[in-house]
């Protein structure tokens, strides 16, 4: 058995699988039973998601790490579409934690299916770059993962994670 040499942490191991995970998840939303099906798969990997994501310790310090694009925008809107069927009347709720909501007298409205898709796009992303990369690349884009989960994804997976318990648990 050969020795492991990675530079790579066992919590940032874990949360490169458990990216891949989600995105396999919303890849694949039709093989779910049916939408409470989906919504337990979803309250499973979110919160475990946000943990992890949280407890991800950059290796690499330096603010310019990037992650490549290779989400194009078709299988984007495949995957939010895919989902939006799935939801069906219950994809849209009132979302209160947008900046432009204190400036506003009528309700702002999103959608799950669309939140799901905004955290796959970087999830993704960030996938397929460090798939088959070496470890250099991989911490360079663990460091660009947890700033974007910092300032973007982050609090759009709370507030999806919010909608989507509300749904689940309505029955």
């Amino acid at each position: 058995m050969s020795e492991n040499n990675s530079t790579i942490s066992p919590n940032n191991l874990a949360f490169i699988a458990l990216a891949n995970e989600y995105c396999h998840a919303l890849e694949n939303t039709f093989d779910y039973d049916d939408k409470q099906a989906f919504m337990a798969a979803m309250l499973r990997l979110l919160p475990r998601l946000y943990i992890s994501a949280s407890d991800i310790k950059p290796d690499d310090e330096s603010s310019d790490s990037f992650i490549d694009s290779y989400l194009d925008e078709n299988d984007y809107d495949v995957v939010r579409a895919n989902i939006s069927r799935m939801m069906g009347e219950d994809d849209i709720y009132l979302e209160v934690f947008i900046d432009d909501m204190k400036y506003s007298d009528t309700p702002i409205s999103t959608s799950i299916s669309e939140n799901l898709a905004d955290i796959y796009q970087p999830l993704y992303n960030f996938v397929a770059t460090v798939k088959d990369a070496t470890d250099e690349t991989i911490i360079e884009a663990v460091s660009a993962i947890k700033a974007e989960f910092d300032t973007y994804w982050g609090q759009t997976l709370c507030n999806v994670l919010r909608a989507i318990h509300s749904v689940y648990y309505k029955n």
